[in-house]
């Protein structure tokens, strides 16, 4: 028998069976001070997971169970938790742990810190413990990283915003996207699709940017001012630098992809900001493409805990509504909803439902 509590959830056991999930039993790390465990009621299905589980993005700790966009029931809070209440509704998004005492914890760019731990795949310091994601019963992680859910948003819907919506949400915010600026959208996917019902309730012009027409009427219902298809001639003649900001969320470039005419668009200082992460693509910036307008080049790490928070009261205040597809969890539903995603087959989010099917009502103490 484990020293350590044991959670249950659905494993990958390596890169090579990436679409085969398995129901294990697995240790977590030892319940702090200030530590909320979260029995799990939905968990959004991110493109990360299939990046990690499939070895995209290089080795990992196997067997693991993934999922980083978490909503549940707090069922036990540590003795020094202040930020969240035994019995309340919150979220886990795809980072458990910072520091908290470094120069960028304390200027709200906790997910900066350079020790971090990610919510599946990290090592907890002094115990080995390979933290699992929400494909699981339960999750147990620090206050910090627990956020409260607004009343006004259901479950489902709420969960992919822990990390696609708060990864389009924090470089909006946090580069002025506002009344006033045009901001473009590159790539109208599962993080473009927040990506402009957020850049559109901040109160800002926003257009898509995308290789072909096909997505243009799910853009404007979404609510976009107006539609760019790269695909076409002089696709970005008359708006050369017209735009104050473009978030690129593309998942791949393709064949072609040409940034200077995505950089020419900008006005002079915009700024291109990256939250996409093909597996294998590069940008290759030509100095003389940054001299005609001055434009910046950057990147965005999902959000702080204050931005979390801001985001998640804008979609209550403002009804923002993901667009979700629910799937009841299971290993055979898991091993489907991969495919799919990794296909492109999905408008624009999935969640896994149904978990108390499968894991049961009891609190954690049962399982153990």
């Amino acid at each position: 028998m484990s020293k350590y509590d044991q959670y249950e959830g659905f494993q990958v056991q390596s890169p090579d069976t990436w679409t085969e999930f398995h129901k294990n039993k697995f240790d977590t790390k030892p319940f702090g001070d200030h530590d909320v465990e979260v029995k799990i009621e939905c968990c959004g299905v991110c493109s990360s997971d299939i990046h990690t589980i499939s070895g995209g993005w290089g080795d990992q700790k196997f067997p693991l169970a993934v999922g980083h966009e978490i909503v549940g029931k707090a069922v036990r809070v540590g003795p020094k938790v202040t930020l969240i209440k035994e019995g309340q509704r919150v979220g886990v998004g795809a980072q458990s742990w910072s520091c908290l005492e470094c120069r960028q914890c304390k200027n709200d760019n906790e997910t900066y810190c350079s020790k971090q731990l990610d919510t599946y795949g990290a090592v907890w310091p002094d115990t080995g413990i390979v933290t699992q994601g929400g494909y699981s019963s339960h999750v147990r992680t620090h206050e910090h990283w627990v956020f409260p859910i607004p009343d006004a948003l259901e479950s489902h819907l709420a969960a992919p915003m822990l990390c696609a919506g708060i990864t389009s949400y924090s470089p909006l915010v946090r580069n002025g996207a506002g009344p006033g600026k045009k901001v473009g959208i590159v790539g109208l996917g599962g993080l473009g699709h927040f990506a402009v019902l957020f850049a559109k309730a901040l109160g800002a012009e926003t257009w898509v940017i995308s290789r072909s027409h096909s997505k243009e009427a799910d853009a404007k219902a979404m609510g976009a001012d107006g539609y760019l298809a790269s695909g076409d001639k002089d696709w970005n003649k008359d708006h050369l630098m017209t735009f104050d900001l473009i978030v690129s969320t593309a998942n791949s470039f393709g064949e072609g992809f040409d940034l200077s005419a995505y950089l020419a668009l900008l006005d002079v200082h915009g700024k291109w900001i990256s939250v996409g992460l093909p597996e294998e693509a590069t940008l290759n910036i030509k100095p003389q493409d940054l001299l005609g307008n001055g434009c910046l080049v950057g990147a965005s790490h999902l959000g702080s805990r204050r931005e979390m928070i801001d985001m998640l009261q804008l979609a209550a205040d403002k009804g923002i509504k993901s667009w979700v597809e629910t799937i009841p969890i299971s290993a055979e539903n898991l091993g489907k909803t991969m495919q799919r995603l990794h296909k492109n087959d999905v408008r624009y989010r999935f969640t896994m439902t149904d978990y108390d099917k499968v894991f049961g009502a009891g609190v954690c103490g049962q399982l153990y």
